[in-house]
Formats: C-alpha cells, structure tokens, sequence
C-alpha cells in the first residue's frame, strides 16, 4: 500500500512506465527515443560496503537508438545532500549496466523544481569533470488536465496532473474530471491510480473532496485504502449515532434509541458531504437550500443530490423533478 505522496509520485511510473518516456516527450519536449520495451529494475544500489544507497524508481527502456535508464526521483523540497548522491547513482548504474543513465526528478513544489532543474557541475569551474542536469517534471510544467474528455483520453497522464497539482487553485476541477475518467479503463488499474492520488494530495480538503467524489460516484475502491476509508465513515456514523442514541435511549427506550441514531447519524455525515462537494466547486448556495440538505435524512434523497452535485453548475439543479 502506498503510504506518502514520495512514494506514490515514483511509483506512478512503476504502473505505467510509458508514462514516464511520455512525460518527457510531451511535456519536457526532449526528443528521447520510443522504447520498444521498459521493465523495472532493482533500485538497491547498495554496496559492499554497509552504506545503504537507493534510488526511487528504476526503469530500462529499450529503445531503436540504444538502451537508457530511467533514475526516478520523488523529491519534496530542496536537499543539498542530492549534489553528491545523485551524480553518484548516475555513475554507479553506468558502471553497473553499461547503460546511458537519465535523471528523472518529479515533485509537487514549483521551488523544489526550480532547484532540482540546476545543473549539478562537479570539479574546476568552466571545465566541469562532471555536469549532471536533472529532468524535471513539476507543477509548473505539466499540464493541467480539467476536462473530462482530455483525462479519458489518457488516464495516466490525468493522475499525473493530479498528483503535481493538488495543491493548487485547479484542483477541485482536475478532481472531477479524472473521478469520471476513471471509470473507463479497468476497475483494478483505477483503484490503484485512486491511491496514488489518495497519498499526495497533503491538502486536507482536496483529499476530503477527492474521497467524497469517489462515495458520491460509488466508485468501487479494489484496495485496502477503501476500507480504510469506509472503515472511517462506519466510525464516524456510529460515533454520532450513538451519541443521539444515548440521548433517545433514555426517553423511548435504548435499542431503539441507538437505531435511530444511526440512521441519523448517516443522514447528518452524506448530507455534510453534498454541502462539501459544493463548496469546493465554489457554487454559491441560499441558506433555505443549504438548511434542507442538513434536514434531510432520506439517505437515498441524499445520495441523489451528492451524485448532482459532482456536476452541478448551480444549487438549484440538486433539487430538480426527476
């Protein structure tokens, strides 16, 4: 299972390494090779000796022009410490394979891009022993995937964009957009692209809203994140439920008490969600209509109007005639 948004930023490739050479094509415009074939490599670069050295992802592409490897790292923000580790995994996989190693460096930070993208020039100045000049892919450089029809033209680099831009303004947008695209390639592809954007997206509302999209579009999760997740929203009902059933309990009776407050307590957390949905796609809404979702404890009322709001352009259109 995917754990961070480090990890999830290499091994993205890992799933779809074509995406990787697509990147750097599309996006870097670098005129690197078609490959005819790409297999992942093990990323121990551990020595004899006990110093322990990785590297993040590692790819062999096998192209008509030759055989590259493709070094993938996921960087967070600046370390200087890459000054000397990375020229040395580019030096020690060439002794190693005999093949031309490229330095692939991906982030979510625009300063972490900014920093990486500088050449890395080691020896005397204006005779260089060794120059080592990362390519950098980063919010600033790929591309911003907000319609629906450009992400089910390509998924991966949809999760892509995802994954560099949640951060920022445009991320409710690309949200939605790969939330529906998802749903046209293979349940068991999808629902691990559904992780990888689970574990980068750091903003607590942009996972929130990611997470609801996938409940509102009942979006089969085919990972333990999805317990997990469903896991969460069992507790949190049942926290609420039996708070309001405690409160019943003592008038009208216990067991009877605790149901209702259940039922309640589901109503109270789907109906937060469409408010929530809503508001992050910034449409506006009156309080006569936002005091009636928060009243309305018809589950299958309010599964309904979380489905609308995915894609409503106004409050209004929650509440149409069927």
């Amino acid at each position: 299972m995917v754990g961070s948004s480090h990890e999830a930023l290499h091994r993205i490739f890992q799933k779809d390494p074509t995406l990787l050479t697509k990147a750097l094509q599309k996006v870097l415009n670098v005129p690197f090779p078609e490959p005819r074939e790409i297999a992942a490599l093990n990323v121990d670069l551990t020595e004899t000796e006990p110093v322990e050295r990785r590297v993040d992802t590692l790819l062999r592409a096998e192209t008509d022009e030759g055989t590259y490897l493709l070094v993938v790292e996921s960087q967070g923000k600046t370390d200087e410490r890459k000054r000397g580790s990375w020229p040395y995994y580019l030096s020690y996989l060439y002794e190693k394979y005999r093949c031309e190693p490229v330095l692939i460096v991906i982030t979510q930070s625009s300063r972490t891009a900014k920093w990486a993208s500088r050449p890395i020039r080691l020896g005397f100045p204006g005779w260089e022993s060794l120059t080592v000049r990362p390519l950098v892919l980063g919010p600033d450089n790929v591309p911003v995937i907000a319609d629906e029809r450009q992400a089910e033209k390509d998924v991966p680099l949809a999760v892509l964009s995802a994954m560099t831009h949640g951060r920022g303004p445009e991320a409710p947008a690309i949200l939605e957009s790969l939330a529906a695209a998802l749903r046209t390639i293979d349940p068991d592809s999808a629902a691990v692209f559904v992780q990888f954007i689970d574990s980068c997206l750091a903003d607590p509302q942009a996972k929130q809203m990611w997470r609801d999209l996938m409940t509102a579009i009942q979006y089969f999760w085919r990972h333990p994140l999805a317990e997990q997740v469903r896991q969460e929203g069992r507790d949190q009902g049942l926290e609420q439920g039996l708070e309001q059933g405690l409160e019943l309990g003592r008038e009208e009776g216990r067991e009877e008490g605790r149901e209702e407050g259940l039922e309640q307590g589901r109503a109270e957390a789907k109906a937060e969600m469409v408010l929530h949905i809503l508001e992050w796609r910034g449409i506006p809404m009156l309080d006569a209509d936002r005091k009636r979702v928060a009243a309305c404890r018809d589950l299958a009322q309010l599964e309904l109007w979380a489905q609308r709001a995915v894609h409503a352009t106004v409050a209004s259109e929650l509440f149409a005639e069927q």
